[in-house]
């Protein structure tokens, strides 16, 4: 399943960043700038000989196997520093920062690739090197607050603000997400191998069926008509003759009806030709269970959304025959601004789960991979209502996206 994560209201991070000018006044948002510099001490120790120690030892042991694991936590760790700098920053300075995206180590298959996730993270990078610029900074920052709490009393308030706007602007420019490119980087180098995996897993199913399928009854369908040709020349035309060729003629029959099939699931012809509509409704009409079919589009998708649409549908739609036990069903697709949206509902006995075994898995992460939705509800008894989101883009955008509408 998956979610989206909106982003903090930009107008009332604008309100927490304004702060009052300074004056020769303690008010509160003084004395937090001020309890922020001489707090600057400690957390830059700690930050400095975490960075250091763990890091550079890291680093330097990277000539050995443990070398890589142990800099990719202290990656993973400078991270955590780097969110408790920000919440410092935001209860003390006033200064609201949106998390950076977190790492796609559970979409990551394999250790050595979740390792160079960690190791090729910006965000921990920057945040080292945030923690390893501020110790010089901390020393300094404490002890000209401190001294001036006891000497110069009077002008401090214009020093405390000095010096946390120094502060401010460090935490921005490196404890801060720098654009939305930065923060999809990871998820989308994540979506590219998950989409990389299922065209592989497609290429082994048609080299399968194939082989197991058309290319067999194709062996037989040659042996036999060599037989037939055999007896033929010999001049023994019998009704053993006739009968091998009527076999033979059957065989051919069921290969080009199992190539049709195989080339219905590679990209039906219905859909290029016809669109979204009449495929699905071509698919509906193979499931087991009835199936009422209600598009409302008004004009056809680019072809890459109308495939994955189509196949999404197909998937659902063989689970319903094989696992719902459903009496009925439905397929609702509909078009909401610039979403392409799908509703498929059955009236079975529910219990439908992500990690059920049934392809939603696969599904969700397709989906995910072009920015998209995927949620199931499926309470135990049904009934089972599966939605999916797409991003609608016009025939006319994108690569690909000019094939001949034929509709």
């Amino acid at each position: 399943m998956t979610a989206r994560i909106s982003a903090a209201d930009p107008a009332a991070d604008g309100a927490e960043d304004r702060l009052p000018p300074a004056r020769l006044a303690y008010d509160l948002p003084t004395w937090k700038e001020i309890t922020h510099l001489l707090a600057n001490l400690p957390v830059s120790l700690f930050g400095f000989v975490y960075v250091v120690s763990v890091l550079f030892t890291g680093a330097a042991l990277t000539l050995n196997v443990i070398g890589f694991p142990l800099l990719a936590a202290g990656l993973m760790g400078t991270r955590q520093l780097g969110r408790l700098e920000r919440a410092r920053a935001r209860a003390l300075l006033g200064v609201r920062i949106e998390e950076p995206s977190p790492l796609p180590l559970l979409r990551t298959k394999g250790l050595p690739n979740r390792l160079w996730t960690a190791l090729k993270d910006p965000v921990g990078w920057r945040t080292a090197l945030y923690h390893f610029m501020r110790m010089p900074w901390g020393v300094l920052t404490f002890t000209v607050t401190l001294v001036s709490l006891f000497v110069l009393w009077p002008v401090l308030p214009f020093l405390a603000r000095g010096m946390a706007n120094v502060d401010r602007a460090m935490v921005r420019a490196l404890l801060s997400p720098s654009d939305e490119l930065e923060r999809r980087i990871a998820e989308l180098e994540s979506d590219r191998g998950v989409v990389v995996d299922t065209a592989a897993a497609d290429l082994r199913r048609i080299e399968r069926d194939l082989h197991d399928g058309a290319q067999a009854r194709l062996v037989n369908l040659a042996m036999g008509l060599g037989l037939a040709k055999e007896k033929l020349l010999e001049g023994r035309a019998d009704e053993h003759v006739a009968a091998m060729v009527e076999e033979a003629h059957g065989e051919v029959k069921l290969a080009l009806q199992e190539l049709r099939d195989l080339a219905r699931g590679i990209h039906p012809a219905v859909l290029t030709d016809r669109g979204l509509d009449a495929a699905l409704s071509s698919v509906a009409s193979r499931c087991t269970v009835p199936v009422k079919v209600t598009a409302d589009l008004g004009a056809r998708p680019a072809p890459a959304i109308e495939g994955i649409a189509y196949f999404t549908v197909s998937e659902l739609l063989q689970n319903v025959s094989k696992h719902s036990g459903a009496r009925s069903a439905s397929v609702d697709v509909w078009r909401a601004e610039d979403q392409l949206l799908i509703q498929v509902w059955d009236d079975g006995h529910g219990g439908a789960r992500m990690d059920g075994g049934t392809g939603m898995r696969g599904l969700a992460e397709r989906l995910d991979a072009v920015d998209g939705l995927f949620v199931v509800d499926s309470p135990p008894g049904g009934p089972t209502t599966v939605t999916a989101e797409l991003p609608w883009r016009d025939r006319t955008d994108g690569p690909g996206a000019g094939a001949p509408d034929r509709g």
